[in-house]
């Protein structure tokens, strides 16, 4: 059992929160939700031991192994994804290396009664209790089931971890956790550079094999399928919830309409109170009552309603004019790298109006398809866009495309035409842009601070042909669903290429699916290709432990 006890979090002159406490028992997954800048990460630092609390403290049995794996981080560059990856069992290994190390140096002393050979036996003692306490494991095994699950092939065991992007790197890291077996799990947004494949089976063996979870993310489905408790920080302190995502939604509308009941109430007694104050303040015959009354107002404690967003902000993208028939013409269109062939004689039609979702494991060539539709890369066969095609493009690197020196809101008031103009600020806070955030330089955001305004600058500008490459990897729940309800509305044609099932659930009616080097064509909607998808998912996952 782990425990957060008081703990309290201030800079500058800021209560991020306060007295917060609550326990993590041994078979909790717990979803940590909050809105952006609640504390959520903070919180997360906190109980990995990354950050300290203004006040109290993270309580946790001495032998307790607590991993975390943060949003942003790098791994070593000097070996192999499989060596990386045996770093799990660094600790195992350095023990059976100085259990070695000390048996060496016992056969060569000769000083049998002294209190240095003695020191050296109780050594071996005390390590050979832990190392050979521990489950008989084949640790290589261990390593190759884990990268398979996490979509690593074979042949990738060997290469160097320099030649992965961040996200692969992301997942070594997220292998190194899963192999340590640890007390508690602390992820923040693990689904953000990992494959539907891949999600399915994190699932699997968060839910099955794992002990203590703590996530936060804004994969909706993903946390609905592995938690069964929600706590949520809000205002500075934390509400807690036996029930997963869905339902702890519920329960909180239920939670803020009592709130609001008791503020209103409290609210007519304040002004009832303050009345008869008015009216009856130097009546003699009323002076006590008038005392008891401004005593009790003294003593009042305010209720307090939970903040929630009330802004149901409708987005719409701007008019533009009409494209031909079909905006997107693919035929036997092949592409290698060297002998590592990525697709081939892949067709597509894509009609004017239609919205499409490219699915399929990482590295099977949806990117690559979207960079030969925009001609960024030489290819094989045709692919060609239509007559009067305007493209709206968001990829990964949009965000390094961005001015440096403009503010966030000179950012997007330079490109916004029109009606929508007068909607800037709200736009922006859609997208977590608030207050004083709107005012800052481009040169000072994060990575995903930047990624989002890309994401808005995008959406202000006229197109109707849009294509969006892992548009969701930055974004909360609230700016997904206003992304979301604009794609929707869009009356033009959308290629979308994402992980996030609940993304992409409703939008699109026909599935591109990337799979052994062939683009393949199925006419129904991603709902309908996920159930038949899922269930073969499972079926592989059974037949690989």
């Amino acid at each position: 059992m782990i425990s957060v006890n008081d703990v309290a979090v201030e800079f500058s002159g800021r209560t991020l929160f306060k007295n917060v406490s609550f326990v993590i028992n041994p078979e909790d997954k717990i979803a940590l939700m909050g809105k952006n800048g609640a504390g959520k990460s903070t919180m997360m630092k906190i109980i990995a031991g990354a950050e300290k609390a203004t006040k109290g403290g993270v309580q946790a049995p001495k032998d307790a192994i607590i991993a975390y794996l943060p949003q942003h981080l790098l791994t070593d560059d000097n070996c192999t994804v499989f060596e990386e990856t045996s770093k799990a069992f660094k600790k195992v290994f350095e023990m059976r290396d100085e259990m070695a190390r000390l048996n060496k140096e016992l056969e060569t002393r000769t000083d049998y009664e002294s209190v240095e050979y003695l020191a050296i036996i109780n050594q071996v003692t005390d390590l050979g209790e832990i190392y050979y306490s521990l489950e008989e494991i084949n640790y290589d095994a261990e390593v190759e089931k884990t990268l398979l699950g996490l979509g690593f092939k074979r042949t990738d065991f060997q290469r160097p971890t320099s030649e992965f992007s961040g996200g692969w790197r992301m997942r070594i890291e997220l292998a190194k956790i899963l192999l340590q077996q640890p007390d508690l799990i602390l992820l923040d947004e693990p689904t953000n550079h990992i494959d539907i494949e891949s999600v399915i089976w994190l699932e699997d063996f968060l839910v099955n094999k794992a002990k203590a979870v703590l996530v936060i993310s804004h994969d909706r489905a993903f946390i609905d399928n592995i938690t069964n408790r929600t706590v949520e920080v809000t205002m500075g302190r934390i509400y807690d919830y036996k029930a997963n995502y869905s339902h702890y939604l519920q329960l909180r509308e239920d939670r803020r309409q009592h709130q609001l009941k008791a503020f209103k109430e409290q609210q007519k007694f304040i002004e009832d109170s303050n009345r008869f104050i008015e009216r009856f303040k130097g009546t003699y015959s009323k002076t006590n009552q008038v005392s008891s009354r401004e005593r009790m107002l003294e003593k009042l404690e305010i209720i307090e309603v939970d903040e929630v967003d009330n802004s149901a902000l409708k987005l719409r993208f701007p008019p533009c004019n009409r494209s031909g028939d079909y905006p997107v013409l693919v035929k036997g269109l092949s592409k290698s790298y060297g002998d590592h062939v990525v697709f081939k004689d892949a067709n597509m039609t894509i009609e004017r109006g239609e919205k499409v979702s490219f699915v399929g494991r990482n590295g099977e060539g949806k990117s690559t398809l979207i960079k030969a539709i925009m001609g960024e890369i030489e290819f094989e066969g045709q692919c060609q866009l239509g007559h009067n095609v305007e493209v709206g493009y968001f990829a990964q690197n949009q965000a390094s495309l961005l001015d440096p020196n403009l503010t966030v809101f000179q950012t997007v008031d330079e490109i916004a035409k029109g009606d929508i103009r007068s909607q800037l600020k709200n736009i922006l806070g859609g997208f977590m842009f608030s207050g004083d955030d709107i005012d800052k330089k481009v040169s000072v955001l994060s990575g995903g601070e930047r990624t989002r305004l890309a994401m808005v600058k995008l959406l202000l500008e006229p197109v109707n042909l849009l294509i969006l490459d892992e548009p969701t990897n930055h974004l909360d729940i609230k700016s997904k669903d206003v992304l979301k309800e604009a794609l929707k509305a869009f009356d033009g044609t959308l290629i979308l290429v994402s992980h996030d099932r609940d993304f992409l659930q409703g939008l699109s009616k026909k599935v591109f699916e990337f799979k052994d080097k062939r683009v393949l064509e199925h006419f129904e909607t991603i709902d309908d290709f996920l159930v038949r998808n899922r269930m073969e998912n499972l079926k592989e996952i059974e037949m690989s432990k």
